[in-house]
């Protein structure tokens, strides 16, 4: 992926890449809407099942949120050695930016679950002017 943030947690890759939804968003309204494609490869030996997600998400402002459930986009995949699991998914904010993060947890055959990261990622406008605090 292009313009992606990655991790590598025992193995397993996520990397994800977001995108400004301008049609979908109303600025004038404080809607400010991005769309995220994520790619999971396992690069580990046996297959794993993704079983819940984990979303930190933090708004311009500082406010925090926090999204958790069963699996992603209603699954719950198991991904074998070599392959590689994609969904995208989308996230409504009412300030101009943010940002994102947080984890899967995945189950081993053997039942034995670990936490894989999602990196952190940014969520700007396309014109946005970047400066590091």
């Amino acid at each position: 992926m292009s313009g992606s943030y990655s991790a590598t947690t025992e193995g397993i890759e996520v990397s994800v890449e977001p995108f400004y939804l301008d049609d979908e968003s109303k600025p004038e309204e404080r809607e400010f809407i991005w769309a995220y494609m994520v790619e999971i490869h396992n690069g580990g030996t046996e297959p794993v099942q993704l079983k819940t997600r984990h979303w930190q998400i933090t708004d311009a402002m500082g406010r925090q949120s926090e999204v958790r459930g069963d699996g992603v986009v209603g699954e719950q995949p198991v991904i074998d050695p070599g392959e590689t699991y994609e969904y995208s998914s989308h996230c409504p904010l009412t300030t101009e930016s943010g940002i994102m993060a947080g984890s899967y947890s995945m189950e081993r055959p053997d039942g034995t679950q670990f936490d894989v990261t999602i990196p952190a990622f940014s969520l700007d406008l396309p014109d946005a002017i970047h400066s590091l605090n």
